[in-house]
């Protein structure tokens, strides 16, 4: 059995107060080196301000920690030396070209051999053919590409990505992913704030946040069976009266649709199972167990958690 890697960031009782609300609530986590880390929850859920305050880049109300050896208290500056943000919305200029563009952020960072950086930057991401075109005629996925050449010009060993394939298209976004993995690779550490199950598969590790909370962490692959969720596939020819009677049944904890078929999960086997042989008995459906997946599990993991915080933004920009 092979150690963990270190942890590039461990804090504990991270909280975050703005007005008379916990926005983040005494939240304890550790972030493996080299690993993708995937932030997933509702929007205001807390993603990014937990994330922010990891890395030094917002001071935390309570708790401590460090990050990249450093502590996210005291030494801030030296944790951002260090690190790439690309955030949600496309935060370059429109008006300058591609190369325009990474060699303004390379002049920001103060990077020695500034022009060989940015050509390096165009070849990596694939940008040399369009580097004279302007950032504001890109579409998204090419904004998307641009975006990250300028998060990596200072080679960080921390890159956090906010909502980071939010308006592209499928394609863009395999490209996308494919960059992240072969950073990964490469030792560096990755923050990744979604709320997209297609995003989260891809993290190689998991924390759920909601309304301030931390509801689980671990290894993506591990999460359904840390709650101890079983899931069968239903087929039937009218899913929606189907669907209603299941809601009903009180050893079924949740129904959710997936296009043509229904996922009914509960953490009773026996009793799921006997229920599920009753039912096609009956001639209701055709019922097949299946593994769990993230997206039952963070369904199930939702169900019954209030919203206590409900009102104004709570100061993510979310």
């Amino acid at each position: 059995m092979t150690d963990a890697p270190e942890p590039a960031i461990s804090v504990r009782g991270l909280t975050k107060i703005y007005g008379d609300r916990a926005v983040v609530d005494h939240l304890d986590m550790e972030v493996p080196a080299g690993t993708i880390y995937g932030f997933l929850g509702p929007n205001g859920s807390g993603k990014t301000t937990t994330i922010r305050m990891m890395c030094g880049l917002l001071v935390p109300d309570d708790g401590e920690g460090s990050c990249l050896g450093y502590d996210i208290r005291t030494q801030s500056l030296n944790i951002k030396e260090h690190v790439g943000y690309m955030t949600q919305k496309f935060s370059l200029y429109e008006d300058l070209t591609i190369r325009e563009n990474l060699d303004f952020m390379a002049r920001m960072y103060r990077l020695k051999g500034r022009k060989k950086k940015v050509d390096l930057a165009l070849e990596d991401l694939g940008l040399v053919d369009r580097q004279n075109q302007l950032a504001g005629t890109l579409s998204g996925g090419w904004k998307q590409r641009l975006a990250l050449a300028a998060c990596l010009l200072h080679e960080p060993r921390l890159l956090l990505l906010d909502e980071p394939t939010a308006g592209v298209d499928p394609k863009a976004r395999r490209d996308f992913w494919d960059e992240i993995r072969e950073l990964a690779a490469s030792g560096v550490t990755i923050l990744v704030s979604t709320h997209y199950m297609d995003e989260a598969i891809q993290c190689d590790y998991i924390a759920y946040i909601a309304y301030g909370k931390k509801l689980i962490s671990g290894r993506s692959s591990e999460i359904p069976n840390m709650i101890g969720l079983h899931t069968f596939r239903v087929e039937a020819p009218d899913l929606t009266a189907l669907e209603k009677e299941l809601r009903e049944e009180p050893d079924i904890a949740q129904v959710a649709r997936f296009g043509s078929v229904l996922h009914a999960s509960g953490t009773d086997l026996p009793a799921l199972k006997a229920l599920a042989e009753r039912y096609q008995a009956e001639g209701k459906g055709r019922w097949q167990e299946k593994p769990s997946e993230l997206e039952e599990a963070f369904i199930y993991l939702m169900t019954g958690v209030r919203d206590n915080f409900a009102g104004p933004d709570d100061g993510e920009g979310h």
